[in-house]
């Protein structure tokens, strides 16, 4: 065992014993004192606030092994006295988990609270033990040692980034994982005995602790490997909770007045802005070919009605040559999609990217050029300024098609193109599927204000002429998917050429789908 610090130890020990009177005395061996306080000085029912700071000791280099040492001892008392109590083993994994030398100190911070709400509460109450811990999970991330932390490495979406090292953790656990951590557990409980081998009566208790744990070690191999799955449903709920914490600090919509949405350039103005600029924006490139040909219809229209006879989603002509490859393909919950669009778009469409390009677009220099060139859409198509997010959800899985964007192509700009080469994900759902968007059609009366007039359902709108259809602008009137969260503002403006072939502005309408909802 690393030796400890005796004042670092003195200061986790007055915390855990609520005796800041013993840590300031310099006579006090912090080794007896533990010994001492597990023959029963520890506070059982601690409260929140200690749970806290519980959590930042834990970020003290080598102190951590002191509260690792205390819980361990702890479970295993317990199973001694019922070795075939599950929620117990369930208690000991946890604690385990703690000993995975991988585990970052604020990572376990976070955990140390989870799971003592967790323990608390029990099995049949872990999505409510998870939801009260996350305001303490707040309150701890607030501190400024804390926050110094996540400054000095660079973690800016801590919720994000918390989930992803915990889902990165859970899968990690096996009984293998388990009994390594219980065996290096032991070896520091091994080296604490040593240091009060002969102090009277300390000595023995110490000794006598250190074979209950060894008896339980020897029990877990038989125990543990019933408790993978609760271990692995109570990662999946933290992890859950910390993404909609990660969605409830993105960038809301809670007032249609604030968004500058200025509709959608039609084709022929887009067409015209972008013949004209020398040099081009820098989404656009020169030339008549790309470096990601487009699929051919005719050659994969097959292989695609084979796929959806199995179940996965239909693709048309424009789909099928979106794509420069094409890969069908399943994702698993947990898993995150996004879309970006506008005001006007369907949160429930066709394309959406994976979390890791959104993170690559966020991570751009321009993330809106980036998402223009690299997975070619046209400024005619998506104005973007927002995003939604759907949510795969442990147990779903989701059929989709995936793949590089090809290189997007005009014939009226035949020396211009949009590169491609990110990869896109599409599916959809049935227009029957009450599951998708409803949206209303409005009236653009023109002029200044360019108010919106007259709306009428979707149904009403597929009736009307071509060129009375020409007259009206979607708008997106709910999110009906359970799964799907938003919008939100990307931050990357609701224009393109600084809104040149726009009007100054639509006032949008106060619909449910124009403001921030998340997922179910």
């Amino acid at each position: 065992m690393a030796e400890i610090n005796t004042t670092q130890m003195r200061d986790a020990l007055a915390w855990l014993t609520n005796d800041q009177k013993k840590a300031d005395d310099p006579s006090t061996n912090p080794f007896e004192w533990f010994w001492e306080a597990i023959q029963g000085d520890f506070n059982e029912d601690r409260s929140t606030g200690q749970l806290v700071m519980d959590a930042a000791i834990s970020m003290i280099p080598l102190v951590d092994q002191v509260c690792d040492a205390r819980d361990l001892i702890a479970n295993c008392v317990k199973l001694r006295k019922d070795v075939t109590d599950g929620w117990a083993w369930v208690s000991l994994g946890l604690t385990l988990i703690g000993l995975f030398p991988f585990v970052g100190s604020l990572v376990k911070g976070v955990l140390k609270i989870f799971f003592a709400f967790v323990r608390r509460m029990g099995g049949a109450a872990i999505l409510k033990a998870v939801d009260l811990a996350m305001t303490w999970v707040i309150t701890f991330l607030r501190r400024r040692d804390v926050q110094k932390y996540l400054r000095l490495h660079k973690i800016d979406d801590v919720f994000n980034w918390l989930a992803k090292e915990i889902r990165s953790i859970r899968g990690r656990i096996n009984v293998a994982a388990l009994l390594n951590a219980f065996d290096r557990g032991i070896k520091v409980l091994e080296g604490m005995v040593d240091k009060v081998a002969y102090v009277p009566l300390i000595g023995k208790k110490a000794r006598g602790y250190l074979e209950d744990v060894q008896k339980v070690r020897l029990a877990a191999n038989d125990y543990l490997a019933d408790q993978l799955k609760p271990l692995f449903d109570i990662f999946d709920r933290i992890a859950l909770r910390l993404d909609r914490a990660a969605l409830e600090n993105m960038p809301g919509i809670v007032n249609v007045k604030n968004v500058h949405f200025r509709g959608t350039l039609p084709e022929a103005a887009a067409v015209r802005l972008m013949g004209e600029p020398n040099p081009l924006p820098e989404w656009m490139s020169k030339g008549k070919t790309g470096n990601y040909p487009a699929l051919k219809y005719d050659r994969y229209k097959d292989y695609v009605a084979k796929q959806v006879a199995k179940g996965w989603p239909p693709l048309n002509q424009n789909n099928i040559e979106s794509f420069a490859n094409i890969l069908k393909g399943e994702i698993s919950g947990p898993a995150r999609l996004y879309r970006i669009l506008s005001p006007n778009s369907r949160a429930m469409s066709d394309c959406w990217v994976t979390e890791e390009v959104f993170n690559a677009l966020k991570a751009a220099e321009n993330p809106r050029a980036a998402w223009r060139r690299h997975l070619a859409v046209w400024p005619d198509w998506n104005v973007n300024g927002q995003f939604v997010v759907y949510d795969v959800k442990p147990g779903e899985t989701l059929k989709v098609w995936r793949g590089k964007a090809s290189s997007q192509f005009k014939k009226s700009l035949p020396d211009r193109h949009l590169e491609g080469g990110w990869e896109q994900i599409i599916f959809k759902l049935d227009y029957s599927d009450a599951r998708n968007d409803t949206m209303r059609f409005y009236k653009l009366n023109g002029g200044k204000k360019n108010r919106l007039e007259g709306a009428i359902s979707q149904g009403e709108y597929y009736k009307l002429p071509k060129d009375e259809q020409a007259r009206y602008v979607s708008i997106r009137e709910s999110i009906n998917h359970p799964n799907i969260s938003g919008p939100f503002e990307t931050g990357w403006r609701y224009e393109d050429f600084d809104g040149a072939g726009l009007v100054d502005r639509i006032g949008l309408p106060a619909l449910p789908g124009q403001t921030t909802k998340l997922a179910d």
